[in-house]
């Protein structure tokens, strides 16, 4: 029997659970009555790890990311690991990489640690299934950082890609743009919200579709994929505008343009994402959009600590990107 199976057999969320346990306000008198009466029907005692929702805590949550040479989720990890110290939390990294098997592995590991919480960083944890994300949350809250899954006590913050990339793509359309190419290199979720913005831009200008101004990177590392956009330049494609679902993506097409004797901006503009240290690197600086990786971790932390005050909070909440223009466009 866990706080969940009790949040269920009464009928009220897991946060009033949590608000009864720990003798929190917000709570009335029947409500309180009838989670008492569940939990001593069925012999509950609250554990840690139950009253790590409230005051007695392990004062411990699991962060959970891809690989933190990824220059977004070490940004993100690095952002978490600061604001839970700043509250008097340890935490426990895993870098599960992209295997299934792994992800559900390093979950169970973290959960038998005994942890408050559990962090997920990066919607690659909902690429197939996600009942393990959905198992966990009986346990302890997750917080889900750009992904979205919606299941009890799993608490979700992500950015606008679809809005961020539409935005992208009617910019470079305002100034006469009219064959962009779009690469991408997952289909994650925020990979495919971020596409369908491409899409759905092109359409509201009533530019037809072709798939082949989609371009999916298979290569890793730049130069790797600087080849795939030499492809692109060397073929009859008449291309003016390139927007990439990463920064590494941009700053490779930006090297094979300029060694095929492109002009950026001039003949040819592009914008990344994610506004990272490449972005400013790069030469030409790229026009990029801003995921605010730090604002959605903040909103995540924010979040947890509410509803470990027994606070109820929504199951998504969604922040804006925010395009950062530079030299690699004219906008």
């Amino acid at each position: 029997m866990t706080i969940y199976d009790i949040s269920k057999k009464s009928g009220v969320s897991i946060a009033t659970v949590s608000r009864v346990i720990n003798n929190k306000k917000g709570v009335s008198e029947a409500t309180r009555q009838r989670v008492l009466a569940v939990m001593e029907e069925k012999g509950y005692t609250p554990n840690a790890i139950a009253r790590g929702l409230g005051m007695n805590s392990m004062k411990t949550v699991g962060i959970l990311c891809m690989d933190v040479a990824d220059i977004y989720l070490a940004q993100a990890v690095s952002t978490l690991e600061r604001e839970l110290r700043r509250q008097n939390y340890d935490s426990l990294l895993c870098c599960t990489g992209g295997e299934l098997e792994a992800k559900k592995g390093y979950l169970g590991i973290l959960l038998s640690k005994r942890v408050d919480a559990i962090i997920l960083v990066g919607s690659h944890f909902l690429s197939g299934d996600t009942s393990y994300i959905e198992s966990a949350a009986k346990q302890v809250p997750i917080l889900l950082i750009n992904g979205y899954v919606k299941a009890k006590n799993v608490y979700c913050v992500v950015c606008d890609d679809f809005g961020s990339v539409r935005d992208a793509v009617d910019a470079l359309i305002a100034k006469d743009r009219r064959h962009v190419l779009y690469a991408y290199d997952t289909t994650t979720y925020s990979g495919r919200q971020k596409l369908d913005g491409y899409r759905f831009a092109l359409a509201s200008a009533g530019i037809p579709a072709d798939e082949r101004m989609v371009m999916r990177c298979r290569s890793s590392g730049i130069e790797n994929i600087r080849g795939e956009f030499d492809r692109i330049f060397e073929s009859e494609l008449p291309v003016d505008a390139v927007v990439t679902s990463e920064d590494a993506l941009a700053v490779a097409a930006v090297k094979s343009a300029l060694a095929h004797g492109r002009a950026i901006p001039r003949d040819l503009e592009i914008i990344g994402y994610n506004n990272s240290i490449l972005a400013r690197c790069c030469e030409p600086e790229l026009t990029s959009v801003d995921s605010r990786v730090e604002a959605l971790c903040m909103t995540a932390i924010s979040t947890l600590f509410g509803v470990i005050a027994g606070k109820d909070f929504p199951d998504k909440t969604t922040l804006s990107g925010e395009l950062v223009k530079r030299y690699s466009t004219r906008l």
